[in-house]
């Protein structure tokens, strides 16, 4: 079915298609794909150290920034597929520059004569290189920047639009398809697990056995095999055509707003404008009493009716809906910070204790398998036990809400950030005592496994909650703020470092930082874990304050005819009846400024003020379906119609 939302008119190619079927091919590319990225987030960091020969801060906060660009561009492709390009061919694009970057790091890693050589010589203090943060320069520096640059902006791109066009397969609107909406994106969590799980062990081992650069030779041969396993559900996808761009309707209400802002405002909310296209063809928001300065967008003003001076009361919801979603987003951004400890410092920790199971070596870079296999475990669990026991409780399609599922997340992410701290503790005090006997790499598997739950309860609790929120014309670009709080929360990670670094180094008596140097042994990352869960906690509490502020999206749908439209000729005649709704508004709002009615006359107007509304409302209704059914007997629009 066609799917309108907020007063937006958008249009799907292949209407009847979709589910599961098609969303089958998504998780494909979902795992394939992950299973490459997380090569190089688990083995890049040891990469910088050990052929690129950064110090320990300085592969951190190359790994964190390239993590927080990675995630930031995420925006890029999700505006891209709202507005100019639909969602599926927005992925094969991005995915083209991820493929190219994952084969020029491939060449890198491979060539000797495009590795840096040693700086941290016997005289580097004489050469002044020792506090250098990297030795890389030149011809070598510029191939490794741009090839870090292409796979952040190839997978940041992908990953803005993909979960959307996973969505889209689904009617949000249908009570059958919002409860498979929900299991969608647990489905897609387990993609991405399963795609771990196998990078982390498959990958990595090989990558460290047989030569870094055969795991970016494997990541690039994967990447390309899941675009193409993409490219093969093509008859089966639900399309949406991109509509404006969610970025100029933002800047609209915005500006009118301002502009407007010396109009007093109504007590009536029904004054405010709305159009036909919208009162008649699409279910509308609810207004709300939240930032009613915004409402001022849709008063009529001396400067006109266009766009930029006269809004709809559903573009001015869908402003308040995004400005509601910003403290939530704010609120998560700590715990992304934590989880860059866990990809970065995490695995300097175990790469110096006992990485035997038994005969076997296990690999330090492996370690994430264990949160990645208490997810595989748990979200079956989760899904096919907790959800339907928790539904039949609280009655929401997803068991509990979006918002609470976050809350959990939040609260085990400072559990985790504790118990890393205490494991910290252990693992140095071995080593200054027995440097030759150290603790066993799985004491880490505590703070991993405490922090996977976390991220289960996050990750899709935060992706679903702006998916659902979010107006219909903006969902890839809203999606994409889970991954704005990912890009954050490394950027902040990046951030601590140097402050805690720059800090210490003037406090502590031995004139060190925290996260000084190369040698775990003298740091005090303990301190740093300790001081993240102290912020953790602090934050939960900020959440509970927003979380409990928020109120969910509540559209009026009933008795509203929702229309299929497949045709241009059909969106430019609703077009045209927008742009006359907005002329008739300003001239009846002239008229009645020029020409008061008697006070007895007006309070027998607003004493019964619907009937002359309710038969515009049916004669405007009627000529629209006209005009409708003329325009299909022309182009061939279909039409259907719920409520």
């Amino acid at each position: 079915m066609g799917e309108e939302d907020g007063g937006k008119y958008h249009r799907f190619l292949n209407p009847k298609k979709g589910g599961f079927r098609a969303a089958s091919f998504i998780f494909g590319l979902t795992s394939l794909d992950t299973t490459a990225f997380i090569v190089c987030i688990v083995t890049m960091f040891l990469y910088f150290m050990r052929v690129m020969y950064f110090d320990l801060a300085g592969a951190a906060n190359t790994m964190t920034n390239f993590m927080g660009c990675s995630f930031l561009l995420s925006l890029v492709g999700g505006f891209i597929s709202d507005t100019y390009i639909n969602r599926f061919h927005t992925c094969l694009i991005f995915g083209c520059i991820e493929v190219l970057a994952f084969a020029l790091m491939t060449i890198q890693a491979n060539l000797k004569s495009l590795h840096p050589s040693n700086c941290r010589t016997t005289n580097c203090v004489e050469l002044g290189d020792c506090k250098r943060s990297s030795c890389l320069e030149g011809n070598t520096a510029f191939m490794f920047y741009i090839s870090l640059s292409l796979l952040a902006l190839g997978s940041g791109g992908v990953r803005g639009s993909l979960p959307s066009l996973g969505a889209d397969q689904f009617n949000r609107n249908d009570p059958k398809e919002a409860k498979l909406l929900g299991r969608y994106f647990n489905w897609l969590l387990l993609s991405t697990t399963s795609g771990s799980i196998i990078g982390v062990t498959v990958i990595v081992k090989i990558s460290l056995t047989y030569g870094w650069w055969w795991g970016f030779f494997l990541s690039t041969i994967l990447c390309f095999i899941g675009f193409s396993v993409l490219s093969l559900g093509t008859t089966f996808y639900r399309l949406q055509i991109p509509g404006n761009s969610p970025i100029i309707q933002v800047l609209q209400v915005l500006v009118a707003a301002f502009k407007n802002r010396k109009l007093s405002l109504s007590e009536n909310a029904n004054e405010l404008y709305e159009s036909k296209e919208e009162a008649i063809l699409a279910p509308k928001l609810s207004h709300t009493n939240q930032f009613r300065w915004l409402d001022k967008a849709a008063i009529y003003g001396a400067e006109g009716t266009t766009p930029w001076t006269l809004c709809t009361v559903n573009q001015v919801e869908e402003v308040k809906i995004l400005t509601r979603m910003m403290p939530i987003l704010f609120s998560t951004i700590i715990m992304n910070t934590c989880l860059a400890q866990l990809q970065t410092f995490s695995l300097a920790q175990g790469n110096i204790m006992d990485l035997h199971l038994g005969s076997y070596k296990f690999p330090a870079a492996s370690i994430p398998v264990i949160p990645l296999l208490f997810i595989s475990i748990l979200l079956p669990v989760y899904e096919f036990i907790f959800v339907p026991f928790a539904r039949k409780i609280s009655g929401h399609p997803s068991g509990i809400t979006q918002l609470q599922r976050v809350g959990v997340g939040l609260v085990l992410s400072a559990v985790s950030m504790a118990v890393a701290g205490f494991v910290e503790v252990k693992r140095r005090n071995q080593s200054l005592i027995d440097p030759k006997n150290p603790i066993s790499l799985f004491w880490l598997s505590f703070q991993y496994g405490i922090f996977g739950i976390a991220d289960m309860f996050t990750f899709v609790g935060l992706l679903e909650f702006f998916y659902r929120e979010a107006p219909v014309g903006m969902r890839s670009l809203s999606t994409s703020f889970t991954y704005i709080s990912l890009s954050f929360g490394y950027f902040l990670s990046s951030v601590f470092v140097d402050i805690i670094n720059s800090v210490t180094e003037k406090v502590t008596p031995s004139k060190l930082g925290w996260l000084h140097g190369l040698d775990l042994n003298k740091n005090n990352l303990n301190l740093f874990y300790w001081f993240l869960a102290i912020l953790s906690c602090i934050n939960f509490i900020n959440y509970l304050y927003w979380a409990t502020w928020y109120k969910y999206k509540v559209e009026e749908t009933q008795g509203n005819p929702t229309f299929e439209l497949d045709s241009s000729k059909a969106q430019d005649d609703v077009a045209q009846l927008k742009s006359e709704a907005q002329e008739d508004f300003a001239t009846k709002t002239k008229n009645e400024s020029q020409d008061p009615k008697p006070t007895t006359e007006a309070k027998k107007d607003e004493s019964s003020p619907t009937n002359e509304s309710q038969e515009d409302a049916s004669k405007l209704q009627n000529e629209a379906h006209d005009s409708l059914k003329n325009t299909k007997e022309a182009s061939g629009v279909q039409q259907t119609g719920y409520s």
